[in-house]
């Protein structure tokens, strides 16, 4: 099957919401080896997107269903195979688009504005790799992403406007892992926020095409801001509990009780 009949192929799974057969026609695009049109790119993107989401949702859901039968052995063990069934199935997407990315998708990309793409996605998949991986294989994980996310970073500020979707999305991202990963809400803050007052800077200058997109992935930057304030603020007050209190040995917590997960974005998807 040449290219245009695989992008085609693609295209009518995303309309019927094949988004495993979506992905294995645009990994099939990718492996001909050819650098990718924006279009193809959001294909790829799109299709992994929703094939790995499925598996970090159901992640989720049979974790705390485990963490509930605590007290029935039986149950928690068929929660613990059922859990590390679906850990091998993400683990094994995760490391097909990595396997994409370093053979064909980034040393292919010609332009500033695909290498930010892919050291994104490079970044995204790491961490959802880092979710379900623990001890020395975590922080290789967290490492990997944290890399990838800050070289994207370094490229997007040298080579792109602050209004430009891509290098929001990476800010983003970005501060969602610094959030959710590295627990840490101040630089979360002080990513999404400086992303966010940069693109208002220069939004006079944006232009038709990218409005939408733009204005979206900063509303995301926005309402990721809130829970990150709560959170620091918490975390401030309860440090400052502890410090007047004589027992100072009680553990602090890092997040709020009701913290939620913060929202990511990706090129070519609505928000969550």
């Amino acid at each position: 099957m040449d290219k245009s009949e695989l992008v085609q192929k693609a295209k009518l799974a995303e309309q019927a919401e094949r988004y495993d057969d979506m992905a294995a026609a645009m990994k099939a695009v990718t492996e001909q080896g050819h650098e990718l049109s924006n279009e193809e790119r959001n294909l790829l993107s799109v299709a992994y997107k929703n094939v790995v989401g499925a598996r970090r949702s159901s992640w989720r859901v049979i974790s705390s269903i485990e963490q509930k039968t605590e007290r029935n052995e039986k149950k928690q063990q068929m929660g613990k195979e059922y859990r590390e069934k679906i850990e091998a199935e993400l683990q094994d997407i995760c490391n097909d688009v990595l396997e994409l990315l370093d053979k064909y998708l980034i040393p292919n990309a010609t332009q500033p504005e695909s290498k930010v793409f892919y050291l994104k996605m490079k970044g995204d998949y790491f961490r959802y790799l880092s979710e379900v991986a623990s001890g020395d294989n975590k922080q290789t994980t967290v490492s990997n992403s944290q890399q990838a996310y800050q070289e994207a970073f370094e490229i997007s500020k040298k080579e792109m406007q602050p209004t430009h979707p891509i290098r929001l999305g990476l800010a983003l991202n970005f501060s969602v892992f610094y959030y959710e990963i590295l627990n840490s809400p101040e630089k979360a803050c002080s990513l999404a926020k400086t992303a966010f007052d940069e693109a208002i800077a220069e939004l006079d200058t944006l232009n038709e095409e990218s409005y939408k997109d733009s204005t979206l992935i900063m509303q995301l930057l926005r309402d990721n801001l809130t829970p990150a304030l709560i959170t620091l603020v918490s975390t401030c007050h309860q440090i400052s509990q502890v410090c007047s209190s004589s027992q100072v040995h009680r553990p602090v917590r890092t997040r709020p009780y009701n913290a939620g997960k913060l929202r990511e974005h990706h090129r070519g998807e609505s928000p969550e």
